[in-house]
């Protein structure tokens, strides 16, 4: 799920689709308007799943998609492989999701540990490990 926001309200730390990937926003910089066209905006960001950097030039009045992150929280059941089985503490429903790349969070991942993971346009990532 996603909402339609125009570039010129775009800030560094928020959010946004660059092809069909959710990316965190490094940078944003903002051309005057000339002669003949409308200001553009220059934004560069940084893929939230695939950690590669993308960027486009629009004009700040065309309008771009930012994904709607549903921050929940989830159980370790079992660390696999290449990917880690959460059970979400709301509806309880098992599921498995990719390990996470970060070695800080990856180190601490271990079973009935409590982590906080983000649900955007239907793929999930383990952002954070909850208490020590």
């Amino acid at each position: 799920m996603s909402k339609p926001v125009e570039v010129g309200d775009l800030k560094e730390g928020q959010y946004v689709i660059i092809d069909d990937e959710p990316c965190y926003i490094l940078e944003v910089t903002k051309s005057k308007p000339g002669k003949h066209g409308s200001a553009k905006a220059r934004v560069v960001a940084m893929g939230i799943f695939d950690g590669v950097k993308r960027s486009f030039v629009k004009p700040v009045d065309a309008k771009v998609d930012v994904p709607i992150i549903e921050k929940r929280s989830g159980q370790v059941v079992a660390v696999l492989e290449n990917s880690v089985q959460l059970m979400d503490l709301e509806t309880y429903e098992v599921f498995e999701t990719p390990l996470p790349q970060e070695e800080e969070v990856k180190s601490k991942l271990a079973n009935g540990v409590e982590v906080e993971y983000w649900r955007i346009l239907g793929r999930m990532k383990i952002i954070r490990v909850k208490g020590g």
